[in-house]
């Protein structure tokens, strides 16, 4: 699945400014709304989303999803819908592969792998910046999460009883790390959503306190 690059082109070329009170974060960044936190780095062809901890500990299916949708299954809750990320993800030059397949046979989502990092600041006023992999506990040995995502792409479902077409991972599969068939970005290793067998949960100790505000970074992975 694939959004229209003629609409990818219009949101480049909008030039849109914040309509949300205070300074601009990133002036010599390209903002692709005025009410949803998604920059582009054209430069370090990078994509920029800002959100914040929605939780400190616990199991999780999801890393990232947009607000008020998974929260409490998700480390960070994003102000930006997974529509406008996946269209700054095509403009940086990803395009997505295929999400995970369940039938006739399991099939791990495929795509382009995708560098996330988070970074925000601490309590003291200093800048801080690690792999998100550092905030996921992988639950078999205790370590921090080992796998890149990939870049999946989720996919449109339209409603019979009006028509209107839906981005899947708009109702909360951004960042995933349970596989789902609406996943945006997935992991590419078979990792269950039920409740008895999930692999991750909150590295405790290392994310930031409930509500504090981060971004998230994306790019390729190298």
């Amino acid at each position: 699945m694939i959004l229209h690059s003629a609409a990818v082109a219009a949101l480049l070329a909008s030039g849109m400014t914040s309509s949300l009170p205070g300074a601009e974060p990133h002036p010599g960044l390209k903002r692709l709304s005025p009410t949803e936190e998604v920059w582009i780095d054209p430069a370090r062809r990078e994509v920029v989303v800002g959100g914040r901890i929605a939780l400190e500990k616990g199991p999780i299916e999801f890393f990232a999803c947009p607000e008020r949708t998974k929260e409490h299954e998700s480390i960070v809750a994003t102000r930006a819908t997974a529509r406008l990320v996946h269209a700054a993800l095509l403009a940086i030059g990803l395009v997505p592969g295929k999400p995970v397949a369940f039938e006739p046979a399991y099939a791990a989502a495929s795509g382009p792998r995708v560098s996330v990092r988070m970074r925000w600041t601490d309590p003291n006023g200093a800048a801080r910046e690690c792999p998100a992999q550092d905030w996921i506990r992988d639950t078999r040995d205790g370590t921090a999460m080992k796998y890149d995502w990939v870049f999946a792409g989720s996919d449109f479902w339209t409603d019979p009883n009006d028509g209107k077409e839906y981005y899947q991972a708009d109702g909360g599969d951004l960042i995933c790390v349970s596989n789902f068939p609406s996943a945006m970005l997935d992991l590419p290793i078979e990792s269950s959503q039920s409740n008895e067998a999930l692999l991750f949960e909150v590295f405790e100790g290392r994310v930031p306190p409930q509500g504090t505000d981060v971004e998230i970074l994306l790019g390729a992975a190298r």
